[in-house]
C-alpha cells in the first residue's frame, strides 16, 4: 500500500512484483498456474484470503513477473480470469485496467523446457519454450518495455512489448465482484 501512494507513485510510478509461483500460464504441465483456482492466485482456498490476485489490483500493479515453468509466456491484461485491456483493443497494453503478466521461467534447467497445451486460453498471446532471459526497462513514468530473448541457436529476439500508463491507477469493481 505503501508504494502505491500518489507522492511514492510519484517518485516511482511503476509498481511491478517479482515472484515464482505464476497465477496463470497454458503449460501442459499440470502445474497448479494450468488449473483455475490457483493458490496463488485465490489461496489456498477461495475463503482463506491469502491469494494474491486482489491484493496486486487493489494496488494497482502495472506488471507482474514469474518464473517456476520453464518456458516464456505473455498474457494479456488480465483479473479474475478475465481480460482487462486498454480502451483501444488493438493496443492492449496501453492504459490496461489489470496487472500485465509474464512468465519468464526460461533461464534453463536440467528438466529440459515445458510444453504448452494445445488450444490456450485467450489471455495468452505469446508462447515460447526455448531457453532464454527477459529485458525490463523502464523508459519514463509512461512507457515500460519487456523484451524476451531466445539464446537457442544463438542470441535473438522471441517477443517485445510496450507498457504504455497515462495513469498507474484502476477503477476498482466494488468487494462484491471479487473473487
Amino acid at each position: 500500500e505503501e508504494a502505491n501512494t500518489p507522492s511514492a507513485r510519484a517518485k516511482q510510478p511503476w509498481v511491478v512484483v517479482f515472484g515464482h509461483r505464476p497465477m496463470y500460464c497454458s503449460n501442459n504441465d499440470r502445474d497448479d498456474c494450468t488449473k483455475y483456482e490457483t493458490k496463488t492466485r485465490v489461496g489456498l482456498s477461495p475463503d482463506d484470503g491469502f491469494g494474491l490476485e486482489d491484493l496486486l489490483y487493489e494496488n494497482d500493479v502495472d506488471l507482474a513477473v514469474w518464473a517456476h515453468e520453464h518456458s516464456y509466456e505473455r498474457l494479456l491484461p488480465v483479473y479474475n480470469m478475465t481480460i482487462m485491456s486498454g480502451p483501444d483493443a488493438a493496443s492492449p497494453y496501453t492504459d490496461p485496467k489489470a496487472p500485465v503478466h509474464i512468465v519468464t521461467g526460461s533461464a534453463g534447467c536440467r528438466e529440459k523446457h515445458d510444453g504448452f497445451i494445445d488450444n490456450p486460453p485467450p489471455w495468452s498471446v505469446v508462447r515460447n519454450s526455448e531457453y532464454g532471459f527477459t529485458l525490463m526497462k523502464v523508459l519514463n513514468s509512461t512507457h515500460l518495455r519487456v523484451e524476451q530473448l531466445s539464446v537457442e541457436p544463438d542470441l535473438h529476439p522471441v517477443d517485445k512489448f510496450w507498457i504504455v500508463k497515462n495513469t498507474h491507477k484502476y477503477s476498482h469493481p466494488t468487494s462484491d465482484n471479487h473473487v
